[in-house]
């Protein structure tokens, strides 16, 4: 245990903020912000980090919010990313999304679990290392509000890291992870495929070439990823998680496997009365450990169709002007990553949850929720992506996660949080930075 650490001190000041953070959450949700939309939840942040007493804040060029506190040597990050989903059909809720609502034990709106309450646990978290004398010259804290994840996760901290030049020592994401401890993710990337055909009347089709039906056997090559064998001849995904396939089949096991699915069709042709011309899908790949961009190309350019029929096998690029109208441009591949179970950050994070509140997940006072988290390991991976897969995927930082919120409420209607959570994230996250700390000496 920590020498200077007192946790019951830490639980009850969290505890103390626990109407602070609802109105806190409240006032987020209530502004609204789906990506390149974030202006207003980026003012409101830094309005709350400026009164609980942050040493600096900043809104970068992209439109991030970002708040320093304290002034030591290493630099620890909380990352929360500010955009939200749509509401979809609003039939579909039986709230005002942005009205939201609370009761003793939840908060409902949009973005509340995904992921507003991550920023307002981890600004209060960073409050309490300071009312409790905790922030020493060996860390600051910097706590980041970051835009357009939904659009392309990663794509904020590509630009923090690239052009603000900030790299700290390791990040805190505060997605939602059910009571977890999450260390990794499979990654994903976005992958066009177009093939050629020639038009002619409908009337006689044999007199052209049709791109549809071209792109039908694909896609079924495409399925069969999915479902074959790791031994067939469209070797199915699978296989990365075999040894024999795989040298990182032990991460791999523990993320999931790799999957693919056909997210959009297009074509052209001249009329409804004619042959298609061309036919073009779009494929959401996700991506386990051990597998990388090319070789994810590869293996639909691979396929017998594609092959056969001359497909043009790509990767999309993401370049949409923020809400401050900067467009920071990049390939819409979004890497694996995974933080070994035994390195000092998880370990410091399981001391942390441990010393605070045991060695099985906490749960709000909600049945359904208390039966799903009982039924998981404490450490564990999402299911889903975040802006990790920027900062440790690409650019190699480490990031834990632990946040407020359940996974399951991300992007679907009548989107609830949890009270308890932001209490017990806010404490946890005090702690991190001084057993980091000591756990390196």
């Amino acid at each position: 245990m920590a020498k200077n650490l007192d946790y019951k001190k830490i639980a009850e000041a969290a505890e103390s903020y626990r109407a602070d953070m609802t109105k806190f959450l409240r006032d987020l949700i209530y502004l609204k912000g789906e990506s390149c939309e974030e202006g207003d939840k980026s003012r409101r942040i830094q309005q709350e980090m400026e009164k609980v007493g942050f040493n600096k804040t900043m809104i970068n060029k992209q439109g991030s919010i970002l708040g320093w506190m304290g002034t030591g040597k290493k630099l620890i990050g909380f990352d929360g990313h500010i955009d939200t989903v749509g509401i979809g059909n609003r039939n579909n809720w039986e709230f005002d999304p942005y009205e939201g609502f609370e009761d003793e034990n939840l908060i409902g709106g949009r973005g509340g679990s995904d992921q507003l309450g991550g920023v307002v646990s981890a600004v209060y978290a960073a409050k309490i290392m300071k009312d409790l004398g905790m922030l020493s010259d060996e860390y600051t804290v910097l706590v980041t509000g970051t835009v357009q994840e939904e659009d392309c996760d990663g794509n904020c901290w590509l630009y923090i890291i690239e052009q603000d030049k900030i790299r700290p020592d390791f990040v805190v994401s505060t997605e939602p992870t059910d009571g977890g401890i999450y260390r990794g993710h499979r990654g994903r990337m976005e992958i066009r495929v177009e093939v050629s055909g020639i038009s002619c009347h409908g009337s006689a089709p044999e007199r052209g070439d049709n791109a549809i039906y071209k792109m039908a056997k694909i896609l079924n090559e495409v399925e069969l990823l999915n479902e074959n064998p790791a031994d067939a001849e469209i070797k199915g995904l699978a296989k990365m998680l075999e040894e024999k396939y795989n040298p990182e089949y032990k991460e791999a096991n523990f993320l999931g496997r790799g999957t693919v699915t056909t997210s959009e069709i297009f074509y052209t042709s001249p009329s409804r009365c004619a042959v298609a011309d061309s036919c073009a899908i779009s494929l959401d790949r996700r991506m386990t450990a051990g597998e990388t961009w090319e070789s994810c190309l590869q293996e639909i350019a691979d396929l017998p169709s594609c092959k056969k029929f001359g497909a043009k096998v790509t990767m999309y690029k993401y370049a949409r002007p923020s809400w401050t109208g900067v467009a920071y441009e990049q390939d819409c591949y979004f890497p694996t990553w995974v933080l070994p179970a035994d390195d000092v950050i998880t370990k410091s994070v399981e001391e942390a949850h441990h010393n605070l509140y045991g060695d099985k997940r906490t749960s709000p006072k909600v049945e359904k929720e208390e039966k799903k988290r009982a039924a998981r390991p404490l450490t564990d991976k999402w299911t889903f992506s975040t802006n990790g897969v920027a900062i440790m995927g690409r650019h190699k930082i480490p990031v834990i996660g632990f946040g407020p919120g359940a996974e399951d409420q991300a992007h679907a209607p009548n989107e609830i949080t949890f009270k308890d959570d932001l209490v017990v994230c806010a404490a946890v996250y005090t702690c991190i930075p001084t057993l980091y700390c000591e756990n390196l000496k």
